[in-house]
Formats: structure tokens, C-alpha cells, sequence
């Protein structure tokens, strides 16, 4: 079961300074392209703003591989920056630093948004995580991406990890949704019927100028347009990689189960986008401790409940995908009152009142389980 749901894993992490935890204001993410381009090839990448460097998977067949793989390529990459005086730390913002005291990175796609977007790009000192899981074909991704987009409140919730911006303790599990948010494109996608009415919408949007490819579609899940992919592009980047591939386990189940469904002739009902954006605002607002709204049974519930009704649905996928045990590391992060990134961060802050105790519990939380090598060359846990 597991060959038509391949998984594909985009980390954002921050480049900070090793000692402070401030983000690194020197030119180091293209001395670290250029060290790692042996060991890393195309798994590693600029992004808009200098302080970023993306870790991008092979495509992995399985969760069970996808845990290893990322483990080992996270631990490679911790390596290469902490040997520039760098580490990485894996949050959805960081929590004091300014985006006006950022450099863009050199490069001509970055020019051209800067120039297009203005200070809505500039500002964009946000950092995320994509799941891609394989699918048959163009028709069944559309399909599916109109069904998912009622679980994407629900998995914001579960990754929320950016409850600061510019030193402030902005009162959001996830204000990195509200940075992303001016973007033209983002947010929940519209109903599409069918492959043929996407591309329609892409081409008009080519042949009119507004963008040159479907990759400027920068909804919170959409078809891929190259890769043959439903793109789950919703997550704040989680503060551990047990919550990635938790995330990412999940994604897969989610996508198994529907696609038995549909072959099966059982059609999940599809919900408009302006009945989701409530949702989505409530998990953006209260993460783990919101209450959505079951908009096709007509019920309110605590999303926590909602989670664990969506976790049951995927149950009888798991087994076959050799996701059982992720999953119930997911029931148990939704049942932790303290579970998600968002929820460590402000419990630590409220009882510091440090921004910099912040600072060195992601630092801690980004290596955790995580092989990196110390100074000295010895390996360590």
C-alpha cells in the first residue's frame, strides 16, 4: 500500500548564531551551500531572507524510511552549519528578531518577488513545512485537495510553533499565518471540479502575466504542478523532528484513507472555503485549544476531539503504511496540554518571563534525538 503514497519532506530551519540564538546577520547561507554541495547536492537551499536554509528529502517511500532519512540528512546539516559558529533552530518564527534587519539572498527570483510584493515579502521572516505524498494522477489530486481542505484548520493546530514576532508575545499559537497572510494566492484554495478547471485557472493567470509557472500558487495545500503531488504547505515548522514526521504520518494516512474511499465510491463532503476560515482562524488563534466547527454534521467540538475522531478514520490505513506508532505519538501530542511547539514556547515564557530561555529550549528541541557530531569530532545524542 505503501508505493502510491510517497512522501516528500521540505524543513525551513533558522540560521542562528551558536552562542546568542540570534539569527545570523552574516553572508552564511552561501558559504553553507557551497561547503555543503558535496554531502547535500539539491537537498539544500536558499530562501528570501538570508537566515534560512531549507532541508529537502529524496522521495522516500515510507514513514519508516522518511524518519531515518531526515534524522541522518538533519544531523549532516547541523554538522555543516555548527562548524561556521551556526545551529539551526526549527520553529515558525524566531521569537525576538526584527525582519527590517534582514538581507534578502542574492538571487533573481528573490529580486523579482521583492520588487513585485514589496515590504510584504520583505517582512516574510517566517519559516514552514511542506509534506508532499504521491498520488495516481492530476484528477485524483484535485479530488483529494478539495476533500483535505477540511482537515487543514486541524493540522495548522497540531504544528502550531510561533507564538512571537519582533519580541512580543503576540497572544497566537501561529502568527506566522498572519505574516504569510498578505500574500496574493495563499490561504485555503477554492473548490475545483476537476484537474482541467485548475489548469484553466493557472493558465489564465499565466497568459495574463500574473505569474510565470503554477508554483507562484502558494495555496495552504495544492496540486503540485510538477511533481505529480498534493502539497500540504499549511505547518508552521515543528520544534522537533519526532512532530515532523508525526505531521507528515499523518498527512499520508489521511491521503491512503481517502483514496480507499474514493475508489470504493464513498465521497467525503467538501466544505467552502469561507466556512473553513473560521476554523482556521480559531487554530491560529488557540492551536490545541480551540473549538472548531463540524460544519457537515452541524456540531460544535474542541479540535482536540476532532483530531482524535480524524485519527480513528485513518486507523485501519496504519497498519499498511507502518504508521501505527506515529499516529499514537500524534494522540498523545493532542492530548498534552503542553503538546505542540506553540504550547512548550508559551509555558516556559510565563514561567521565565525569558524571550532568551525561548531561545535555547528550540535550540535544544531542534537536535533532539538528533545524531550531531561535537567540536571534537566525537558522536553524540
Amino acid at each position: 500500500m505503501t508505493s502510491p503514497f510517497t512522501i516528500g519532506i521540505e524543513e525551513e530551519f533558522q540560521l542562528v548564531d551558536r552562542q546568542t540564538g540570534q539569527l545570523s546577520h552574516g553572508p552564511g547561507i552561501q558559504n553553507i551551500l557551497e561547503h555543503g554541495q558535496a554531502t547535500f547536492g539539491e537537498q539544500i537551499k536558499a530562501e528570501m531572507l538570508q537566515p534560512t536554509i531549507e532541508l529537502i528529502s529524496e522521495i522516500l517511500p515510507d514513514i519508516p524510511t522518511a524518519r531515518k532519512e531526515m534524522q541522518a540528512a538533519r544531523a549532516r546539516l547541523a554538522r555543516l552549519v555548527g562548524e561556521k559558529g551556526l545551529a539551526l533552530v526549527s520553529a515558525g518564527t524566531h521569537p525576538r528578531a526584527l525582519w527590517q534587519d534582514q538581507l534578502r539572498t542574492p538571487h533573481e527570483r528573490y529580486e523579482e518577488l521583492e520588487d513585485e510584493y514589496q515590504d510584504v515579502a520583505r517582512a516574510i521572516l517566517i519559516y514552514g513545512l511542506h509534506v508532499h505524498i504521491g498520488v495516481e494522477n492530476q484528477d485524483k489530486a484535485v479530488t483529494l485537495m478539495n476533500q483535505l481542505r477540511t482537515w487543514l484548520p486541524h493540522l495548522l493546530a497540531l504544528s502550531s510553533n510561533s507564538p512571537f514576532w519582533a519580541g512580543r508575545f503576540t497572544g497566537l499559537k501561529s502568527y506566522r499565518t498572519v505574516v504569510w497572510k498578505p500574500f496574493p494566492r495563499s490561504g485555503i484554495p477554492e473548490i475545483f471540479p476537476a484537474w482541467r478547471d485548475f489548469d484553466a485557472y493557472v493558465q489564465a493567470l499565466v497568459k495574463s502575466g500574473s505569474i510565470d509557472n503554477g508554483k507562484k500558487i502558494w495555496w495552504d495545500i495544492r496540486p503540485h504542478p510538477f511533481f505529480g503531488t498534493v502539497e500540504f504547505r499549511i505547518f508552521d515548522m515543528p520544534s522537533t523532528l519526532n512532530d515532523v514526521i508525526g505531521i507528515a504520518a499523518l498527512c499520508q494516512s489521511l491521503v491512503a484513507k481517502l483514496s480507499w474511499l474514493h475508489k470504493h465510491g464513498i465521497e467525503v463532503p467538501v466544505v467552502p472555503r469561507n466556512l473553513l476560515e473560521e476554523n482556521k482562524w480559531r487554530a491560529m488563534r488557540y492551536g490545541l485549544d480551540a473549538c472548531v466547527v463540524d460544519f457537515g454534521q452541524g456540531r460544535s467540538l474542541s479540535i482536540r476531539d476532532s483530531i482524535h475522531e480524524l485519527l480513528d478514520m485513518v486507523d485501519d490505513v496504519a497498519g499498511d503504511l507502518g504508521t501505527r506508532s506515529d499516529l499514537a505519538y500524534m494522540r498523545n501530542l493532542v492530548d498534552d496540554p503542553h503538546g505542540t511547539g506553540a504550547d512548550r514556547q508559551i509555558d516556559l515564557y510565563q514561567k521565565t518571563g525569558s524571550i532568551h530561555a525561548v531561545h535555547q529550549f528550540l535550540l535544544q528541541k531542534t537536535i533532539e534525538g538528533i545524531p550531531i557530531y561535537s567540536p571534537e569530532e566525537t558522536l553524540v545524542r
